[in-house]
């Protein structure tokens, strides 16, 4: 597997991530804990050496999950989870966001036990939250950095400016947002130029569009009850009925390049910046190995365009996400 600097932080990982997420959390189909464990270390013998977590997924059972996967490779992986939200202890609800200092504090110490590690390598704030100054979240990390518990900073959708303010009091290490032949917003609201003006890797979450884009699902017939999918203005019938129309243009890409759909989807990527990893998930096997295939396909400048011209013949209908989870990010 090739490798990748996040930005200029010195944190190099495999040029594709694994996003741990779907494991068991978020889609109706989970995995018990020690089929997730084989998934993540079928996916580290593969030359994948960073992976994504968070404490809200479950919640807490995905860190323990790749706390326990990747015990045997301590030193071996990037691990990188998030802090920011106010679960309840006993429910597991989330309550809102709180990145109070206080709060980042206990977030850290508990993922530090749950993933089994001295020190925590990547630390993402997952939403910015408003009720709390940018200045003193950063602030908190560069403690944490110091303290020796946590290596780098992150951030997950944040505005430009209050990614620039928290740059200046701690750098920025990476920033994770979605990113996606059919999600690029980060194109044209000036963070992935942010991203390579201020040496801050961009990590994209959901780089094959939560599954859509290689070509898996064709209808809202397939998204099953309790698949978070199912509440996403992309994911409702109209809405994927006309956006069906991307997934024939790219898998007319595909096969133009011997690829499939999900490796053109994340070559684009990998072609579009050398500090970008983006980090699929899945549950299957196969899947993982198609998709670290992507590292292999080399899309060039007359790719590029190419791929860009036929782009703009087509339309995303339906939003990323509900107004109200919209509203959770700084964008």
């Amino acid at each position: 597997m090739q490798t990748r600097e996040l930005g200029r932080s010195g944190l190099t990982v495999s040029a594709i991530g694994y996003g741990c997420m779907g494991l068991d959390f978020g889609y109706a189909e989970k995995l018990a804990k020690a089929d997730g464990i084989t998934m993540i270390r079928a996916a580290f013998e593969r030359g994948v050496t960073f992976f994504d977590t968070a404490e809200v997924y479950g919640p807490w059972t995905n860190e323990e999950m790749v706390g326990e996967a990747l015990e045997p490779f301590k030193g071996q992986a990037v691990i990188a989870t998030k802090f920011g939200f106010d679960i309840d202890p006993e429910t597991g609800a989330m309550r809102g966001l709180d990145s109070t200092p206080a709060q980042i504090r206990r977030v850290c110490e508990a993922s530090l036990k749950r993933l089994r590690v001295d020190a925590l390598d990547l630390f993402y704030q997952h939403r910015v939250d408003p009720k709390v100054p940018i200045e003193d979240v950063a602030g908190t990390v560069r403690d944490l950095i110091a303290e020796g518990k946590v290596r780098h900073f992150g951030m997950s959708e944040p505005g430009v400016a209050t990614l620039r303010k928290a740059h200046a009091v701690q750098p920025v290490s990476a920033l994770q947002n979605e990113y996606s032949l059919w999600t690029r917003h980060v194109e044209t609201n000036g963070i992935l130029d942010a991203c390579a003006e201020l040496g801050i890797g961009l990590v994209p979450y959901s780089p094959l569009g939560k599954g859509f884009l290689a070509g898996s699902i064709t209808s809202a017939d397939q998204v099953a009850v309790g698949d978070f999918r199912g509440t996403l203005p992309r994911f409702q019938a109209d809405a994927m009925a006309h956006n069906m129309k991307l997934v024939d243009l790219v898998k007319r890409i595909a096969a133009d390049r011997g690829a499939t759909p999900a490796q053109i989807a994340l070559a684009w990527l990998l072609a579009k910046a050398p500090f970008i990893v983006p980090i699929p998930g899945t549950t299957k096997l196969h899947r993982l190995e198609e998709n670290l295939g992507a590292a292999d396909v080399v899309l060039g400048e007359a790719d590029m365009a190419e791929i860009e011209t036929l782009l703009g013949t087509v339309d995303v209908q339906g939003g990323r996400y509900t107004p109200a989870i919209e509203a959770m990010t700084g964008l």
